[in-house]
């Protein structure tokens, strides 16, 4: 049989000498490694206290943007949803009614938004797809839950709060 890499080892098959037998050298091996280990930095991190640094890469939960007047950023052209690759994201249309200029920036706007958080795989194509930068994902994880419903998350739970109503 020809041999596909340069990894291979021949197995050596030789009887074990006296020493070999009694697998002193073996055991003092195994200790100085513990003992080596011992002695490293732990990668533990004690979590409540400390926070480990997440990449600058990461992709974290969703959040839906807003303008600088407050107005939503989202027209409910649904590129995100179809982006999605694990069809987490739903939305539902709505013509903005005369009046509520100071809510939306377009004549359409995302009436109903959901991100199922159990279907999303944080692959960032809904980021990528959006043609008004109206969707994010932040340097935030998913928190925990014991209930399924808590990992819907509407449009109410996405959108950053108004910068005029927080000052």
């Amino acid at each position: 049989m020809e041999v596909l890499t340069n990894r291979a080892k021949q197995v050596d098959r030789r009887p074990m000498n006296f020493w070999e037998k009694l697998y002193l050298i073996s055991i003092a091996k195994g200790m100085w490694i513990t003992l080596k280990h011992f002695f490293m930095k732990k990668a533990t991190v004690n979590f409540p206290e400390q926070k480990r640094p997440f990449s600058p890469v990461f992709r974290g939960l969703h959040v839906l943007n807003r303008d600088e007047e407050g107005r939503e950023n989202c027209t409910a052209c649904g590129l995100c949803a179809l982006a999605c690759p694990a069809e987490a994201i739903t939305m539902e249309a709505a013509e903005r009614l005369p009046g509520e200029e100071h809510l939306y920036r377009e004549e359409k706007y995302a009436a109903k938004y959901e991100i199922n958080m159990l279907r999303c795989i944080f692959c960032g194509f809904c980021e990528e797809a959006c043609p008004k930068d109206a969707v994010y994902l932040s340097q935030t994880f998913t928190p925990a839950s014991y209930k399924r419903k808590d990992f819907i998350y509407t449009k109410e739970d996405l959108l950053i709060p108004h910068p005029k109503k927080s000052n």
